[in-house]
């Protein structure tokens, strides 16, 4: 069953356009309403997101240094803390030193923010992003009534 749809009319500067047009056929996109409905999705996340206690779930990307002593155990001890929002998590080793870690998590935006935020700041961590989407997981268990 497909999604009713309302037409709406955008006006856009030519090379704003064209830049469109571009990206529509890199993309592989099937019209420029589907790139422009992703667009609209992914700004509506953040705005929620921005929002604050919205439950949402998305991905936290990590890439740390593993040399750095006790980081790992650190990012686990806070993964184990927030067990109620990290749902599952996987890393590679992408060089000797080099880690790259996702972990999927859902909950309020605010809450996954701060565990981001206190994740990324670890002394080790070279980088992270949170990408939250409008959307949650099914419960994995169904309430005992």
């Amino acid at each position: 069953m497909s999604t009713p749809v309302s037409r709406i009319s955008v006006s856009l500067p030519a090379d704003l356009l064209g830049e469109l047009d571009r990206m529509v056929a890199s993309r592989g996109y099937g019209s420029r309403s589907q790139a422009i409905a992703e667009m609209v999705n992914y700004q509506l996340a953040e705005h929620k997101r921005m929002l604050g206690d919205e439950v949402m779930a998305g991905t936290l990307t990590l890439l740390y240094n593993r040399a750095t002593r006790g980081l790992q155990g650190r990012l686990a001890d806070l993964q184990y803390q927030h067990i109620a929002e990290v749902i599952s998590s996987l890393h590679v080793h992408l060089t000797e030193d080099q880690m790259l870690e996702v972990l999927l998590v859902q909950g309020p935006a605010t809450r996954l923010q701060a565990i981001a935020n206190e994740m990324i700041s670890l002394r080790g961590v070279v980088t992270g992003h949170l990408q939250l989407l409008a959307a949650v997981i099914p419960p994995l268990h169904a309430p005992k009534d």
